[in-house]
């Protein structure tokens, strides 16, 4: 063991020595090794064979006296076997293929000193086709004469063995090392710190922003945690100059592993799936013609191969039926966001649900930075027409982004950016508990107590005619409108400071509830009266989406439509340090502030309670109350006051200067 797998250990003993729970499942210690891999002389190169056995000593070789396990799946990404008795299996070759064991409840396989899994091997006998920018996958030369994976037993402190939780990430996508710098500073940092540590953490795709560089110290800075990273392959993971889709992972397989495979933890199958097509032209592999592709080459589009559907096929005809079957992938399968965009959702899902059909099954996926909890039954406009289904049989979460909004807006306390996302929610992460096959789902906002969940604001006449007057400016040419916007933030008057023609002009509490669904109960008591339910914006019953300063989050919005970041200069003489740089853009000089980035004028979790026209002057109390059916229940407070007259906001030198000091 290196000094710095010692000091993760060290760590890690000492961070969850004293935490306990029936979702409490990590690892009790590292276990750092590779696959056994065998290059002897062989004849046939039609079948690649080997053992899953159980790696005593730790030490990733099948030696003398250590057995086989019977009954673990091993794959080439299409076809999936059983070990027999003695754990041996054998597969089809397939000209480009990674061959890899799924992780077995109640064992692990090994990974790497970042705690990124060792379980595939990569088989691309000529590697790239061509030189790529980040140098793809080099030749991988003849078959090895075996591949035998090392599994060891878990140790899940657990009584049944089936009770664990996972830290679900939507994209961490930095483009840059500054940016990787914000993931070590909020996520990894307040992970580190909060009571109980996941299993495992299962990331949704865009690990990084297009620059693959970025790859292994983003993972050497997220293994910090010391418990498995399962990856997702995103859009910006890619190969970009690779020329077929078949390709343009390469890089990946060689910096991460598979992007397509499986894996086991208590009674749940977790089926991970690149479901993004790039590039996505014509493509004899594509199981159906997508008109968008035939107008663009080099881009993307979310879908399902046919080789795909038969890994998850067999994956599951080798699974028991009663196990709740997860699919990670990076393009939601439908959305909110994106309900009326075909490349931003997945084809092919009328047979994926019917292969997962009478199953427990949940999709979790990232890509469009927003939270959309989409519960059994919704419906938006839009999704007949660009994939195909009118409703979705089980739920659907689109996990939001670690990233936020790119990165962007101003500085927190701790000196990241807040990057508050197009939907109203803060960046974060969702913690995914697990009893049997039974889950819970329940937000982390980065830099905000865990038990947060909500935000609380008025929607007043003034904030919702201040708000139309930015839209308008925002939706201007940016070559033809002033520079400067028409209003900031501090032209708004106090939303929870109302007065009698805020009221008589239509004023309403807003509750943002980051993980509210359509099973979700929102209720308010104002000044301790009976409880009332709040209403909901949207239906989710086939409608579009509504958008505008009427359905927008007054919270987030304050937020987003004044950014000073960009105004931030000095004398240094370092061009890259005025203005500012987010993402892969050039920098932007220094400018007035204004907005950057997303707006939440539309989001499928924001309730309003109208306000009384009636109400008397003085102060009042909302009290909002959430209850959901997969997930912790919610309460917060909004104070606001009501006021004949609005008084003057700032210092009142006026009245001051009439005196003279004594």
């Amino acid at each position: 063991m290196t000094k710095t797998s010692l000091l993760i250990a060290l760590s890690w003993a000492i961070l969850v020595g004293g935490c306990a729970g029936a979702a409490q499942a990590a690892p009790a210690d590292p276990y750092f090794a590779d696959i056994d891999v065998r290059h002897d002389a062989r004849a046939d190169q039609a079948t690649i064979a080997g053992v899953v056995f159980d790696d005593a000593n730790r030490n990733g070789r099948l030696d003398a006296g250590e057995r086989g396990v019977a009954g673990v799946k091993v794959s080439n990404s299409r076809e999936v076997v059983l070990t027999d008795k003695a754990g041996r299996y054998a597969l089809p070759v397939r000209p480009d293929m990674a061959v890899f064991v799924v992780q077995p409840s109640g064992w692990r396989v090994p990974t790497d000193e970042r705690w990124v899994p060792r379980f595939a091997y990569q088989h691309k006998p000529a590697g790239s086709p061509k030189a790529l920018r980040y140098d793809g996958l080099p030749p991988t030369g003849p078959l090895p004469s075996a591949i035998n994976f090392p599994i060891i037993p878990s140790s899940n402190p657990t009584k049944t063995g089936q009770n664990f939780a996972c830290a679900v990430l939507g994209d961490v996508q930095p483009a840059s090392n500054i940016e990787v710098g914000y993931v070590r500073d909020s996520l990894v940092r307040e992970m580190l710190n909060a009571p109980e540590k996941p299993a495992c953490l299962l990331a949704l795709g865009d690990i990084v922003s297009d620059d693959l560089h970025l790859i292994p110290r983003t993972a050497q800075v997220m293994g910090a945690l010391g418990v498995p990273q399962w990856w997702v392959q995103g859009n910006h993971d890619y190969d970009h100059d690779a020329d077929h889709d078949i390709d343009s992972s390469d890089t990946w397989r060689r910096l991460y592993g598979p992007n397509n495979y499986a894996f086991e933890m208590g009674q749940v199958v977790f089926i991970v799936l690149d479901n993004v097509s790039f590039p996505c032209g014509e493509d004899p592999r594509e199981a159906r013609e997508r008109p968008f592709c035939k107008q663009y080459w080099k881009t993307y589009a979310g879908r399902l191969l046919p080789d795909q559907m038969t890994f998850i096929e067999n994956v599951l005809k080798t699974t028991d039926p009663k196990k709740l079957v997860v699919f990670a992938a990076h393009i939601p399968f439908v959305g909110f966001d994106n309900a009326e965009s075909q490349p931003h959702q997945t084809a092919n899902l009328d047979e994926l649900y019917a292969l997962v059909k009478g199953r427990p099954a949940l999709a979790l996926t990232g890509h469009s930075h927003t939270l959309e909890n989409l519960a059994p039954g919704d419906s938006m406009g839009g999704w007949k027409d660009t994939v195909g289904v009118s409703t979705i049989p089980f739920r659907h979460l689109v996990a939001g982004a670690v990233a936020g909004d790119w990165w962007g807006g101003d500085y927190d306390i701790d000196g990241t950016p807040m990057s508050i996302q197009g939907d109203g929610s803060p960046r974060g992460y969702v913690d995914f508990a697990v009893e049997g096959t039974r889950y819970t789902l329940d937000y982390r906002a980065s830099g905000l107590p865990r038990d947060r969940a909500m935000w609380l604001s008025v929607s007043t006449p003034r904030f919702r005619a201040w708000a139309d007057k930015i839209f308008a400016w925002r939706d201007a040419p940016e070559d033809g409108r002033d520079p400067v916007p028409p209003l900031s933030v501090q032209d708004l008057p106090d939303v929870k400071l109302l007065t009698p023609t805020d009221l008589r002009g239509e004023s309403w509490l807003t509750a943002d509830v980051w993980m509210g669904d359509s099973t979700t109960k929102v209720m308010v008591a104002i000044d301790g009266g009976p409880p009332q339910p709040m209403i909901r914006t949207q239906d989710m019953k086939g409608e579009g989406v509504r958008s505008g300063s009427a359905y927008s989050d007054p919270f987030a919005l304050q937020r987003q439509l004044t950014m000073a970041r960009a105004a931030i200069q000095s004398q240094s003489g370092d061009p890259e340090t005025q203005g500012y740089v987010q993402g892969r853009q050039k920098r932007l000089p220094p400018m007035p502030p204004q907005p950057r980035g997303s707006r939440a004028d539309h989001s499928p979790h924001l309730w309003r309670r109208d306000l009384p026209t009636d109400l008397a002057e003085g102060m009042h109390t909302a009290v909002v109350t959430v209850t959901r059916d997969q997930g912790a229940p919610s309460r917060d407070t909004l104070v606001f006051e009501v006021r004949p007259t609005r008084p003057k906001p700032t210092f009142d030198f006026d009245h001051w200067n009439r005196f003279k000091n004594q």
